[in-house]
């Protein structure tokens, strides 16, 4: 008998586990308790996990390292999901390229690890960004101009309310800026395989080099704790009007810059963060009301000065309504 059947029948659900602080289980370090929450470590507990949800008529979220996310400080009132499913593998090899398979609960920075040691290059790009391959699939992991779906050539998906698992390739994922076909939340991403190089060994120091380089930069320029990274996304084309040398500028830390928040807008513990006019960190004890309160302001000077509201990138987990402008 598997994990789902004797669940099903005996009612045993061991690794479902009720009113679980998600305060430490992101970055901000702030909000509420998971009504329900679960770490799955295999496809059949991921399977029997959302049986359970449809079954309770639960809402469904899938944590990663919660790198990107604000929690209502009321909690999340359903199922959490946390997958644990961390394997690596390489599972195609040819004269250049490599086929690296990786579970949705591995870490980026574990998989570049993974990847350096074993020369393979590529996907240090993303080194010093933290998130697990789940959560970076979802957003379309990006900085400066590489995108993870130039890497992603397929996944395994799990529906949402059957438990059917079924592969998919690249196109399946429709992905955009900051945007992925898992957002419709119907299927949630198992693994996914990335097409890379094989490299030598002097390539591969290369990329260990750049590698470095790029997080010593990361930790120049950006807070590395309590912080979702990014709090807004920037503007697309066609919703900003200003323009430098003939280019519309759709940075909206152009626009945060300008309104002098960086390092001075305060609520409570929630600081804009003297780095980046664009980052909320909690400074001690700052609740997701005052990051809330802190994101409203940004929003209503940006809009005051320059007639454009900041859209949020971080995602708003658990609220009753929308807390922003």
């Amino acid at each position: 008998m598997n994990i789902l059947q004797e669940a099903l029948t005996t009612g045993n659900t061991p690794f479902l586990q009720n009113n679980v602080s998600l305060k430490d289980k992101n970055w901000f370090n702030t909000g509420g308790m998971a009504r329900v929450y679960c770490e799955p470590h295999s496809a059949e507990q991921f399977q029997y996990a959302l049986h359970y949800a449809s079954a309770h008529n639960d809402t469904i979220f899938l944590l990663g390292q919660g790198a990107n996310i604000l929690i209502s400080d009321d909690g999340f009132d359903g199922l959490v999901i946390k997958p644990q499913l961390k394997t690596i593998s390489i599972i195609k090899r040819d004269t250049e390229c490599v086929y690296v398979s990786a579970d949705a609960g591995v870490t980026m920075p574990d998989l570049i690890t993974y990847c350096l040691k074993n020369n393979i290059i590529g996907l240090e790009e993303f080194s010093g960004i933290p998130g697990t391959v789940g959560g970076s699939v979802y957003i379309n992991l990006h900085y400066f101009n590489f995108l993870l779906a130039q890497f992603l050539v397929s996944g395994t998906i799990i529906h949402k309310k059957t438990g059917n698992i079924l592969t998919v390739d690249s196109s399946w994922f429709n992905f955009g800026y900051n945007d992925s076909q898992l957002h419709k939340k119907d299927y949630f991403l198992v693994n996914a395989t990335f097409k890379l190089k094989h490299a030598t060994d002097t390539e591969t120091a290369y990329a260990r080099g750049r590698s470095i380089e790029i997080i010593r930069h990361r930790a120049h320029r950006y807070p590395q704790v309590r912080t979702c990274g990014s709090f807004f996304r920037n503007f697309f084309p066609n919703e900003v009007t200003l323009t430098i040398d003939n280019k519309k500028i759709i940075f909206v830390a152009y626009y945060l810059d300008k309104i002098g928040v960086k390092g001075a807008l305060q609520k409570g513990d929630a600081l804009v963060s003297h780095q980046h006019a664009n980052m909320i960190i909690n400074t001690g004890n700052a609740t997701s009301s005052d990051i809330i309160a802190v994101a409203r302001e940004m929003q209503q000077l940006v809009q005051e000065k320059f007639g454009i509201l900041p859209q949020p990138e971080c995602q708003l987990i658990g609220f009753k309504g929308y807390p922003l402008l």
